[in-house]
């Protein structure tokens, strides 16, 4: 009994003191920035495994939603609501699609690495609609640079 219950002291503790790491990044959702029109800022960030993603709204009719064909198989995804500031933490490594659903097409999406991981051939493979294509690729090559 005596060491089950240091067990359970010492996995509190891990507990505590991983989460006590965990980082909440922010991405700014916006009609223009340094890219062109209808962006967010960062367009790619690293992140470790329990981090949270924070979309902030800096312009009106924008959200932030996951990309099936650019997550993980067993990623259930989220949708944000237009306007919506929302908090996404990402426990599980790999790399994640991000997307404004009324401005996907004219390309405001984005990209989270999360933990140690390598893109996905089938990633590079998928077509976006319209600009979000280009800016997908271009986000690719630099990541390929590092």
């Amino acid at each position: 009994m005596k060491y089950l219950k240091q067990s359970l002291k010492v996995l509190c503790l891990l507990t505590l003191a991983s989460s006590a790491f965990a980082q909440t990044h922010e991405v700014l959702m916006k009609n223009r920035g340094s890219a062109g029109p209808m962006v967010y800022e960062p367009d790619y960030l690293e992140i470790q495994p329990g981090d949270t993603v924070k979309f902030i709204r800096k312009h009106k009719s924008h959200n932030a939603a996951s990309i099936a064909e650019l997550s993980p198989a067993d990623y259930p995804g989220f949708m944000g609501k237009i306007d919506e500031e929302i908090e996404v933490t990402y426990d599980n490594p790999g790399f994640y699609g991000i997307k404004c659903s009324p401005h996907y097409a004219q390309g405001m999406v984005m990209m989270i690495k999360v933990g140690d991981t390598t893109l996905p051939d089938s990633y590079r493979a998928f077509k976006a609609p319209g600009i979000a294509d280009k800016r997908f690729q271009e986000i690719y090559a630099r990541i390929d640079k590092q």
